[in-house]
């Protein structure tokens, strides 16, 4: 399948199109990639406060079994322990709960620094190379022709007609119009190569049809 086009300048804005599409989507990336670790750089507190929770409970939990353990007192001395140690989850959650806040307020940066400005671009460039790809094989089809078949010519002659620009047309061989309006084989090469010269294309086998 035909993916770029035969004429040299038309295919260099092809592939300098593409790159640059390329070399914008790895850009962005990289800018993602940088924001997310510094992002990331905000759950450390987050982590500290848990693992101090984490200890608090602990060492509280510990104090009160080793508490329960005493005698008649055991149990009023085992409930101030085991108020601390519940607390120390409390901490341990607060702190763990901020640290996956910002664990996902990095995710949506990275992909939002990456899904809009190469989204962006990507609309702009989508339409306008599959607008070319549908429009070359169209005209490969018309210019293959088939057994027994010449080339299409007067599809494309017509086409230039429609949408050629005024200036274009203009310098053409004087009588042109008419030539086309009669089937004058020049004329039909004269119009069909400027549509060709506008997709970037060139006839099979060679052949000139400017």
């Amino acid at each position: 399948m035909r993916l770029y086009a035969d004429r040299p300048d038309h295919r260099t804005r092809q592939l300098v199109a593409d790159l640059g599409l390329v070399a914008w989507a790895v850009l962005w990336v990289l800018v993602a990639r940088s924001v997310h670790g510094a992002v990331l750089v905000l759950a450390e507190p987050g982590l500290a406060v848990a693992d101090l929770g984490r200890s608090i409970s602990d060492s509280m939990g510990t104090a009160a079994g080793a508490a329960d353990g005493m005698p008649v007192v055991g149990d009023e001395l085992a409930a101030p322990f085991g108020a601390l140690s519940d607390a120390g989850h409390s901490v341990t959650g607060a702190g763990e709960g901020a640290s996956d806040a910002v664990h996902t307020l990095a995710v949506v940066l990275a992909v939002v620094l990456v899904l809009l400005p190469v989204g962006w671009l990507l609309l702009r460039w989508l339409p306008w190379r599959l607008g070319w790809l549908r429009e070359a094989r169209a005209t490969d089809r018309l210019l293959g022709g088939g057994p027994g078949r010449a080339p299409e010519l007067e599809l494309l002659a017509a086409r230039a007609m429609a949408t050629a620009p005024l200036p274009q047309l203009a310098r053409l061989p004087a009588g042109t119009g008419a030539g086309w309006r009669a089937g004058d084989p020049a004329a039909l090469h004269a119009l069909a190569g400027l549509e060709l010269q506008r997709l970037g294309l060139r006839p099979p086998g060679g052949q000139s049809v400017e």
